[in-house]
């Protein structure tokens, strides 16, 4: 699958988890991978780097470029963009921000309350996480408005819409959904498309790592959420169809659901499933423990998107 030969890409924070995902789908769909991450090269015991994920893509017949970069310094990002718009003479189809410093942090304080924990934890969570997504949006823009063309994906969550995890994590979730919406405003007439898109539940490395250790696993029913979740390519299989759309830009400014854009596009997981998602009846009765219940409900029957909408009212 060559669909998106010629097309340039950068996915930041891709030596694991979504952002792997994602970098495998677009190198195997033909485009040219820039990655990066902190870890260059694989040692001890984590087999994780840019170096295992660049030969992963080569392997499925990609052209990958890995590059150290440490998205909490605002002077590599610069240097990052610089080196892209230098080596691919000014050309950046997509941008993908995902990455991600918090993981590890929001897990170790698990229960705890705001006031219980360190306030340095806002720049723990939203100094990679929100902050240097503004930054590479900013740099990214300026090569793509000079082409008239070009897409960004904001890597986010329903975080933003009600409490998860912490205070830090949901303040910057939804301050990163209104970033994708404003910047979408300012693009428009550019034809720059700014999106939002949250996944499911995925299984990430961590996850499968915390639901063995019982990290994770604080209750049935986040359990039974993630055996029914996404893979961490799915991500990637929804970013190859927006960036391949023509009409792609009727999209910018909106948040968009994995599982909803598999529909559109009729897709699968890698592994042939249809994920589950919260907007889902179904899922939602099964996820409560109403097994039975859920054995009756017809997989169509979905939360309207302007319902979702209102669960996030502050009036």
């Amino acid at each position: 699958m060559t669909v998106l030969a010629g097309k340039v890409c950068l996915v930041t924070g891709a030596t694991r988890g979504i952002g792997k995902g994602i970098a495998l789908q677009l190198g195997e769909a033909g485009a040219i991978v820039y990655i990066t991450g902190r870890t260059l090269k694989a040692s001890g015991k984590d087999a994780t780097s840019l170096e295992t994920t660049a030969a992963e893509i080569t392997s499925r017949g990609g052209k990958c470029i890995p590059i150290q970069c440490d998205h909490g310094n605002m002077d590599d990002v610069e240097k990052l963009f610089e080196r892209i718009k230098a080596e691919q003479h000014g050309q950046l189809d997509v941008l993908v921000n995902n990455a991600y410093s918090a993981v590890n942090r929001i897990l170790e304080t698990q229960g705890k309350k705001f006031y219980e924990v360190e306030p340095s934890m806002w720049d723990d969570v939203n100094n990679v996480g929100l902050r240097n997504h503004y930054f590479c949006t900013v740099y990214g823009a300026r090569i793509m408005v000079e082409n008239k063309k070009g897409l960004i994906v904001n890597v986010s969550s329903p975080g933003g819409l009600r409490y998860l995890f912490n205070i830090p994590y949901g303040v910057g979730k939804e301050a990163l959904d209104r970033m994708s919406v404003d910047c979408a405003i300012e693009l428009r007439k550019q034809k720059v498309s700014c999106v939002s898109l949250w996944p499911g539940a995925v299984k990430t490395e961590t996850v499968a790592k915390g639901m063995e250790t019982m990290d994770l696993k604080h209750s049935e029913a986040q359990a039974r959420m993630f055996e029914n979740g996404e893979t961490a390519e799915y991500a990637g299989k929804c970013i190859v169809h927006l960036a391949q759309d023509p009409n792609v830009l009727k999209k910018s400014g909106r948040i968009l659901l994995s599982v909803d854009l598999g529909n559109e596009y009729g897709f699968t997981d890698i592994d042939g499933q249809t994920p589950g998602t919260f907007r889902e009846v179904k899922t939602m009765l099964a996820m409560s423990g109403h097994t039975w219940m859920s054995a009756l409900v017809p997989s169509f029957v979905k939360l309207p998107l302007w319902l979702i909408a209102m669960a996030g009212n502050k009036f």
